[in-house]
């Protein structure tokens, strides 16, 4: 993900990193040249002549900019519902190192944040697990800093690591419970949250395993680069030696507007434009820890080139 202050204007004009320019450039000199090709048959140059009317190119990109604009609006859509289910993540557990801190009986001269941290290590693991999980990356350096061995080999026996965690806060929840620490309010109160959490992790499961329709989404990709291979032909007999010009900023324009929805379709990739879900994992994790009294942890290395990834 990029994060970096508000760049002026002209500024802005310059930026590279995000902009998924540099992986469009090959595809703009495509463009470019069919450009070159078009000016030349205009001019006599070439033996064969191709000029096409701007008419059918005016209906179809009419038409195009509809298409990406839905394809954008959907990509942008499963982008912000995972953004805000980490959210969401954050807030459960959050609230879960609370009602751990403050609702559970700790024993005769056991203090309160001894006790509960165990339970709250859980949580600051999983956020760990579902990036993992999410990214088909494998978990155990991550998960090994953060849970005792029986619990790091039990995890990762499982196929679906984030649920066997919470299903280990569930039994903690019971333990206490069954010990007398917690009364029957308490008890709600933990489940509310555990199946907020629960939520989240079948909502970034389903965002994950349902990409966009693939046929929609090759029709677009196709009419896009058809669009745009042919444009050149279309301008020439009107603006003649700027159609190079013209045909790159346009390729350029709806080129860009596929690439990007391409991109945030994934929100959970580790692409420029994707979920930094690296430094979310690790802010969550300082949360729950400020809430133990913990000293601040800091990420080992600062964001490269305003890069989170």
């Amino acid at each position: 993900m990029i994060v970096r202050p508000h760049l002026n204007w002209f500024r802005m004009l310059l930026a590279w990193r995000g902009s998924v320019l540099p992986q469009l450039l090959p595809r703009l000199f495509i463009v470019l040249c069919l450009s070159i090709v078009a000016v030349a048959a205009h001019d006599h140059i070439l033996r064969v002549t191709v000029n096409l009317s701007t008419v059918p190119f005016s209906l179809i990109g009419i038409a195009l900019a509809v298409f990406l604009g839905f394809r954008n609006n959907a990509s942008y859509d499963r982008y912000w519902e995972g953004r805000k289910l980490w959210g969401q993540l954050l807030n459960e557990s959050r609230s879960l190192a609370r009602e751990a801190l403050t609702l559970v009986t700790p024993g005769q001269g056991e203090d309160a944040r001894s006790h509960a941290r165990p339970f709250v290590e859980i949580l600051c693991a999983l956020p760990h697990a579902l990036r993992h999980q999410l990214r088909h990356t494998d978990p155990r350096a991550d998960l090994e800093t953060r849970l005792p061995p029986a619990l790091l080999e039990r995890a990762m026996a499982s196929q679906f690591r984030p649920a066997t965690l919470l299903l280990c806060a569930s039994e903690w929840m019971r333990g206490e419970a069954r010990a007398g620490r917690l009364d029957g309010y308490a008890v709600l109160a933990f489940e509310r949250n555990l199946n907020g959490l629960s939520d989240v992790i079948g909502g970034c499961e389903r965002i994950a395993s349902t990409p966009l329709p693939f046929a929609y989404t090759v029709m677009i990709h196709r009419t896009v680069y058809f669009f745009c291979a042919m444009l050149p032909f279309g301008l020439v007999d009107s603006i003649g030696a700027l159609t190079p010009i013209f045909a790159v900023f346009v390729a350029y324009a709806f080129m860009a507007h596929e690439a990007i929805a391409s991109q945030i379709e994934d929100p959970f990739g580790i692409e420029d434009n994707d979920l930094a879900l690296n430094a979310m994992s690790t802010g969550i994790e300082s949360a729950l820890h400020d809430l133990l009294g913990d000293p601040t942890r800091t990420p080992p290395h600062p964001p490269e080139q305003f890069i989170l990834d």
